[in-house]
């Protein structure tokens, strides 16, 4: 039997000519070193951990509010709700500090997402994907931001499940259409979480602009009652041409959205799945739409598809 070919963490996946500085795998270096046969042991009552995936160099890890800039306090505040092991040492750039999923909803969206493999495209600083590499075999986490991978990198190693998660430098839309154009990918996606910027902490506003918890915090409850989300304020792409090119990739599909989307855009998801979707007999599919809450707020909607679906796993 020939030995194995040495892919890095692309090849597996893309054409080798997609292989370019603007798209390399974080894991190519851990490529050549055997798999730890246990996951790190994590002190919590120590302080800071450093790894060989340490990061500390990039941002600050702020120990005390008086640190913080005004603009991140309300964020720092719940610091241990997007990690719970913060203490350790896991840092956040300024846009993962309102983007990253509180680690509570991580958790159980992972756990309704567990397969083999799972996609994470979009996945920032790393609060997904570190719960993702515990409820599946093997995670691809995608980010345009060097900055952003190697803090999630450096978190994942914190949590003791680096070595299952596969780091890549890559734009979605582009890491998509290469995976789709092999004629026979090497290794399948059974699952993709799709959790696309919705446009910074003034998505909640009909305009966009950000509002001030300060000085507008009555104004603030009343656009969480009745404002509309968009799927078209998504980035970068369309929130329905987002789905659709995922909907190429696998039909398992967990959608991260706001909690104030547009239900009737979510329902019209469905007409893809039945327009687009080979299914015995057309059997119709159905649309799981779950609401993500902490304590008594609402804070975002998670869309399942396809065999992710209560009752509708067989089509899995």
């Amino acid at each position: 039997m020939g030995k194995k070919p040495k892919f890095t963490g692309l090849s597996r996946f893309l054409p080798q000519e997609f292989l370019s500085p603007n798209a390399t795998s974080l894991s190519e270096e851990s490529q050549n070193q055997s798999k730890p046969a246990k996951k790190r042991k994590t002190d919590h009552a120590r302080g800071p951990v450093r790894t060989r995936y340490d990061a500390t160099a990039l941002v600050p890890h702020y120990t005390t509010a008086h640190e913080v800039p005004e603009n991140l306090q309300k964020y720092f505040s719940q610091r241990k709700r997007y990690f719970s092991l913060y203490d350790q040492g896991c840092l956040l750039d300024e846009e993962g500090w309102y983007s990253v999923t509180p680690e509570n909803i991580a958790v159980q969206i992972a756990d309704r997402c567990r397969c083999d493999t799972i996609l994470d495209p979009f996945c920032g600083v790393g609060g997904n994907a570190i719960a993702f590499a515990k409820t599946c075999e093997h995670v691809i986490a995608l980010d345009i931001s060097p900055t952003r991978l190697a803090l999630a990198r450096h978190n994942a190693a914190i949590y003791g499940v680096a070595d299952r998660i596969e780091f890549i430098l890559a734009d979605y839309i582009s890491f998509a259409n290469a995976y789709l154009s092999r004629p026979n990918p090497t290794r399948r996606i059974d699952v993709v979480f799709l959790s696309p910027p919705w446009g910074g902490p003034g998505y909640i506003s009909p305009s966009g602009n950000h509002v001030s918890t300060d000085d507008n915090a009555g104004f603030q409850d009343e656009l969480e009652t009745h404002a509309q989300y968009s799927l078209s304020r998504i980035q970068p792409i369309h929130g329905v041409d987002l789905f659709r090119l995922t909907k190429r990739i696998s039909d398992n599909i967990a959608y991260f959205l706001p909690r104030n989307a547009d239900l009737n855009e979510i329902s019209a998801l469905g007409l893809l799945e039945k327009d687009e979707s080979v299914t015995p007999n057309d059997e119709p599919r159905m649309i799981e739409v779950e609401e993500e809450w902490m304590g008594s707020k609402l804070k975002a909607l998670t869309c399942y598809f396809g065999g992710l679906v209560a009752g509708q796993e067989h089509v899995f």
